[in-house]
Order: structure tokens, then sequence, then C-alpha cells
């Protein structure tokens, strides 16, 4: 079987610190019921420089300046410590501040609902001309407005306002009077999830050497669903992003499933690419505003840093088979059905054991495992736990169950067979997805011959039904490609053609 590959893998983080206090859901709320909150008073305290944000482990791990194991090396608290050496760009990709990302919004900006104050126009434009994605797309920002034109919006429109360190530089217009749909506040939402999966989007681009031209289709699966309201899911972020990106050539479509929605659009992405539809697939994913200091209170309140003062985003590539790439085992899918069941046993069961029971795997075979990959320093303060430690403890519990492992060597193989979680707790990004790019490389390097992709998601969330969802895959080492059976060799057709031509040749002569 010839199977489709991973060619490429990138990942952005943008620091929002002023979007957490006026856009995250948390802190919106909290003004809603209790704007006079010990809470409030104390989150701008809380919220840590560029710098910091830069230097975190955690950080320089999602973007690829420092590996799994070397997190795992640095004991915690991690945001106490800097990555020495530390830097915005990365191997898979970048950290960018908030202005350039206000910015950004405007490039991204269709509808002229983005405005920015003109002095802080013309800053951006000097941080973005430097930038190597978006020299061509500066005369997209214009010339800016005037504060006061900024402020009339504002106060009599209902704009959604732009801040830097709590100073005006902007605001988001609704796109509609009425609409609730298209208030400012959801349009800023959804803006920030189209501008920073464009910037995932043309970092893969950039990374992987592949033309945009090339690109057939976009499956876009961050959390927000855009539209009106006539249809409010109705999208299409994906073909936004392609359009700012570049993308003449594809088209795309949303594809939505809480958490489990980036590992749902991979296997979608490999079987459009494997049924030969299309050659090559993106899957991109976006950043939640709404998700910015979710845990914000608890770590207020144990005196710790806001820890979720960044959007996430990733893109990734599925392509026809190249020989070299990792394959993505399409004979190997896990699903949670409907009739599977929500204890923790019968959900590892159906997105672990069954899909490696289906191609003659023992649970021990599988090099890495990639669940839900949350940042512990986010979810621990809020009584969650380290969300993959207690994933990768189910997995080898349920190993020992089977007889493939000794109870004994149950701690040794959350060690050997899992990572540190470093995504952010953004929902959907954490989700499996983020140990893609290391997986790959790891893979192509020789270090690592498979690993696992576990998604999995709260589909309650959405009050229609009380189900839970996940689905995995497998992706492993190339072997090479091969000549299906069959078929007739490049060789054979050469010798063919030429077969042809002589016996033509000969013919005329004859004559």
């Amino acid at each position: 079987m010839v199977y489709p590959v991973i060619k490429g893998a990138s990942y952005i983080l943008v620091n929002t610190p002023d979007l957490i206090v006026n856009n995250g859901t948390t802190q919106t709320l909290e003004k809603e019921t209790n704007p006079d909150s010990e809470y409030l008073k104390k989150l701008r305290d809380h919220l840590r420089p560029f710098d910091e944000v830069v230097a975190y482990p955690v950080n320089q791990v999602y973007i690829g300046n420092m590996t799994p194991e070397e997190l795992t090396d640095i004991s915690k608290p991690w945001y106490t410590k800097k990555y020495e050496g530390s830097s915005r760009w990365g191997k898979f990709g970048e950290i960018m501040p908030q202005d350039e990302f206000y910015g950004l919004l405007k490039i991204c900006d269709s509808f002229d609902l983005v405005l920015l104050e003109e002095e802080f126009i013309r800053s951006v434009k000097e941080r973005l001309q430097n930038h190597p994605l978006f020299k061509e797309s500066i005369d997209k920002l214009g010339e800016g407005f005037k504060v006061e034109e900024i402020e009339k919006y504002i106060n009599q429109s209902g704009a959604e306002h732009l801040e830097m360190d709590g100073k005006l530089v902007g605001c988001v217009k609704r796109a509609h009077e009425f609409d609730k749909n298209l208030s400012s506040h959801v349009m800023l939402e959804n803006l920030s999830v189209k501008a920073s999966g464009v910037l995932a989007l043309m970092h893969l681009i950039e990374k992987s050497g592949i033309p945009a031209g090339e690109i057939d289709y976009i499956i876009e699966c961050s959390e927000e669903a855009i539209g009106d309201m006539n249809q409010r899911g109705g999208g299409n972020i994906a073909k936004g992003i392609g359009e700012i990106a570049g993308l003449k050539n594809a088209t795309g479509v949303d594809m939505r499933a809480f958490c489990a929605g980036p590992a749902h659009s991979i296997i979608n992405a490999a079987s459009l690419v494997q049924s030969g539809i299309f050659k090559n697939v993106v899957v991109v994913g976006g950043g939640a505003t709404a998700k910015l200091g979710m845990n914000g209170k608890d770590h207020v309140k144990k005196n710790m840093p806001v820890m979720e003062d960044i959007l996430g985003g990733f893109a990734i590539l599925v392509s026809e088979d190249d020989g070299i790439n990792p394959i993505i085992r399409t004979d190997a899918i896990g699903k949670h059905n409907i009739g599977s069941g929500a204890s923790p046993q019968a959900v590892i069961e159906a997105l672990v054991t069954t899909p490696l029971d289906k191609i003659g795997y023992k649970i021990t075979d599988i090099d890495k495992y990639s669940p839900e990959m949350q940042n512990p320093e986010c979810t621990e303060p809020a009584g969650a736990g380290d969300v993959p430690t207690s994933n990768f403890k189910m997995i080898g519990a349920l190993a020992v169950k089977k007889g493939q492992l000794d109870k004994a060597q149950l701690l040794e193989f959350v060690k050997k067979h899992g990572y540190p979680g470093f995504a952010p707790t953004q929902g959907h990004i954490p989700s499996g997805v983020p140990v893609m790019g290391f997986g790959r490389q790891f893979i192509l390097e020789g270090k690592l011959k498979n690993f696992m992709v576990v998604g999995k998601g709260s589909l309650f969330l959405g009050r229609m039904t009380n189900l839970f969802d996940g689905i995995s895959f497998v992706i492993e080492k190339n072997a090479g490609k091969k000549e299906e059976k069959g078929t007739i060799s490049k060789d054979e057709i050469k010798s063919m053609v030429a077969e042809t031509l002589r016996d033509f040749a000969s013919h005329l002569l004859s004559d």
C-alpha cells in the first residue's frame, strides 16, 4: 500500500498580554459579574514581559529550539527558568509580539474592520518591514487613524479596543449593526484565528520549501466557527487564510470537533491524498482569544505569572509518498465509537490497542505517544493535574493488563514512551499534533521508528450530546517507494516506447 506522508510542520505562538485582560473569557466574565474583584486589580502585575515569554523553556520547545527531552532535564517550576540562547525565531516557527500581531490583524482584514492609530502604524510598519514573511504586505496597513476617531467607534458603536500596556492603539469594529455573530468581540476572535493561522501557514511554506501554488486544499481546524445570524458556523476560515498566504490554486474547508479537530483533520487530509484527489493538503489551526488567561485566577492565587499569555497555531503538510518523509498508516486508525463507552479504559482501548491490533503491534512497539500535550504548569495550579502524564500512565496500565508490560516497568514506560507537556492550553492546539514536528524530524534522523497521535475531545461542551470523542493514527518511518504489483516501471515504459519507434521507422523505410 502507498501511504501519504508528513512533509512539513510549523508551530507559532503569539504573546498577547492586553488581549488577556480585555478578551479572555475568564476576564470578560469577571468584569461583567465582579468588576471590583481583587483578581482584576492584580492581573496586570502578573503578566510577563515579552522577553520572559520568549525565554520560557516550554515555549522554546514548542517552536523547536529545545527538544522535549531537554525540557525533561529541567527541574520545575519551569517558569522560573530561562533558556540560554533563546530566540523568538525557531526551527518550526516563531513567537510574535503583540504589536506585530495587531499589524497582522490589519493585513488579514478584508472588510476594513481593524483601525490602528497612525503613530502606532508607523512603528508596526517598521517592525514588519524587517519580518521575513510580511515585507510585501506592508501596504495593506494603510496610514492609520487619529485616536479621536478610534475612540468615537468605541464609544458610539461598541468597537472592541486594542491596547498596548493599557494604552489605546486601535480597535476592531462590528461587522453588522444588529447581528451578534458579527459583533466587534466576535470579529476580533475570528480575525485572531485567521491571523495566527496565516502566520503558521506562511512559516510552513517557507520551511518546507513547497511553492504556495502547489497546495491544493486547506483544512482549518481551530475551535472558532465563523458565520452570521443565518448560518453561525458557515465558514470558511480556510480559504480566508489561504487567500492571505497566497495559495491561489487551493480551496478548503473548516473542520470542527472541539479538541480532537486537528486529529480528525489530519486523517481527512491523508485520505484525500491517498485517494489521489489532491497531492498536497495543508491542515492549519489558529489560536483562541477566549482561552487566554483561562486559569488565570488560580495562577494569580499562587503568585505565579498568568501562564496562558499566548495564542497558539500550527500547520501540517500532508503530501503524496516521496519515499523519504514519514508515512501516515491509514490502515491503523483508532476511533472512539458512539457505543465505545466513556470510561478511561474504554477510551484508551478504542484509540490505542484496537488500531495497533489491526497491524500486529503491541503498545510497547510504539516509540512515542502524543495525546493531550498541555503544559502542566497551566493546568496543575487549577487542579487539573499533569494531563499528558496521566494519559501515558493509562496507556502503560493497559499494556500491563494485556501482558505486554510488567507492572514494575510502568513508570519507566511513561518516561520512555512519553514527553512532557509543552503546548499552550488553547483547546485544539495540545491535542496530539504538537509532537508531529519533532516526530517527523526524529524519524528522518533515525532516532525514532514511529509515534502515535491521539486526539481527544469533549463533545458535551456544545450541549448536544454527552458523548466523548477521540481519533488516533500512527506515523512511521518510510520504507522507500515501491512499485505496485501489476504496474509497469519507468524503464519498461522507455523500452516499450523505443521498440515502438524502431518498428515505426522500419515500416517507413520498407515503404
